[in-house]
């Protein structure tokens, strides 16, 4: 599962670099599908990561922040890191223990719901690849050729030739 993460850690990097060619409204641009804009759908996938992963470790999950506080590439990749750096520890921590692990929470309409913690770990992975598609067609949109979702090449597995 780990892999799975730093694949979507470097292809997330990625998109931050990508994102530096284009203007702030670009970025901003409402689009058809998805979240809304660029700049909203990789805040939401941080956001999104961050918000279950402190459900997991059993921290009270915050709201989500207003992303007019957010609405800066800077800001944005500000916010990533600082998410990161409290994800990445609990990821890199995890055990074949934690798969049968209960999360209840109460769900929009306040009933309680329950997922195993390795069912929520695939989502939080799955989550992310598909807004990451949804960025690549905004991408061909603009023009522009996507980042690469190839999850050979990037190093995160041993080479056994």
């Amino acid at each position: 599962m780990l892999k799975l993460f730093e694949y979507n850690w470097q292809v997330r990097e990625d998109w931050f670099r990508w994102c530096e060619d284009l203007s702030e409204e670009e970025l901003l641009k409402e689009r058809v599908g998805g979240v809304g804009s660029i700049l909203y759908t990789l805040f939401h996938i941080v956001d999104v990561e961050w918000s279950w992963i402190l459900g997991l470790k059993g921290e009270p999950e915050t709201e989500e922040p207003p992303f007019e506080k957010f609405s800066s590439l800077k800001k944005v990749k500000d916010f990533s890191s600082r998410c990161h750096a409290d994800v990445e520890p609990f990821v890199r921590s995890w055990t074949t223990e934690m798969e049968y692990r209960i999360l209840s929470e109460p769900d929009t309409n306040g009933k309680m719901v329950s997922f195993k913690h390795g069912e929520v770990m695939r989502h939080v992975i799955a989550h992310e690849i598909h807004h990451i598609g949804q960025l690549s067609v905004w991408a061909r949109e603009t023009g522009r050729k996507p980042v690469t979702a190839n999850l050979i090449r990037r190093g995160l597995y041993v080479d056994y030739n």
